[in-house]
């Protein structure tokens, strides 16, 4: 298997097939992949509406579900735990990102090669947000780009592409999604940031509230912060 893309889910059945369908139709996309949907404790028909797309899908579709909702990093770490492909795709349920861009991703990892650790994220320039949203994820933004050094101006999308291996050697920890390109630039690895699209949601509500990301966002910052400053790399000479 060559990808596998991973979309972790909260209580999105409307979105399920749709999002599906715009995978697998997706122009450019030729690998072999498969789709790992990980229910995250959904009370909705999430996993029923999963498992009726993989019945007759054209490419694998698998099925992990959380008895309970533990949050988007860990639906994310139980995807790569379960994942056969050698680079993850990973995206929103709620059909905001846009599969389309996936191939010009795809693109930019190729340049790498297999050993190299690398993360290409998604940058949404013209996000489909309220202003004042758009203005709260700026300044968060900016202030942990300035403290981190990730050169990532949009950690929160959720689109991005990165090797297997490279996830399962980072350090765990619930909301490390959105510093990824942080904690892979911790381990030598390079950033690629490409402008992608971004579409309003057409079912389902938002997951997050402002207040819950500040809170958890400013000890997690810093945790993250006092990750890099304890990281040595070794330049082996001889073995």
């Amino acid at each position: 298997m060559d990808l596998s893309v991973i979309i972790p889910a909260k209580n999105e059945q409307d979105n399920i097939a749709p999002l599906v369908e715009e995978i697998i139709q997706t122009p450019g996309l030729q690998c072999l992949y498969e789709i790992i949907y990980v229910d995250d404790g959904s009370t909705d028909d999430t996993a029923g509406r999963i498992l009726a797309v993989s019945r007759t899908a054209s490419v694998p579709v698998r099925l992990i579900r959380h008895k309970r909702s533990v949050g988007q990093s860990t639906a994310i770490f139980t995807g790569v735990a379960h994942a056969s492909g050698k680079l993850i795709v990973t995206l929103d349920a709620d059909g905001q990102n846009n599969p389309a861009d996936i191939p010009a991703m795809l693109k930019a990892a190729a340049a790498f090669y297999d050993s190299e650790h690398f993360c290409i994220a998604g940058y949404r320039k013209a996000r489909k947000d309220t202003a004042w949203k758009r203005f709260q994820s700026k300044v968060a933004n900016k202030i942990r780009s300035s403290l981190l050094g990730d050169d990532t101006p949009d950690t929160g999308c959720g689109l991005k592409v990165f090797p297997a291996e490279t996830f399962r050697r980072l350090p765990y920890f619930d909301h490390m999604h959105r510093f990824l390109p942080a904690l892979i630039r911790r381990m030598g690895g390079k950033i690629v940031v490409i402008e992608v699209s971004h579409r309003d949601r057409q079912t389902g509500t938002s997951k997050y509230n402002m207040l819950g990301r500040l809170g958890v966002g400013i000890v997690d910052l810093f945790g993250v912060l006092w990750l890099q400053r304890r990281c040595k790399h070794a330049d082996i000479i001889s073995e």
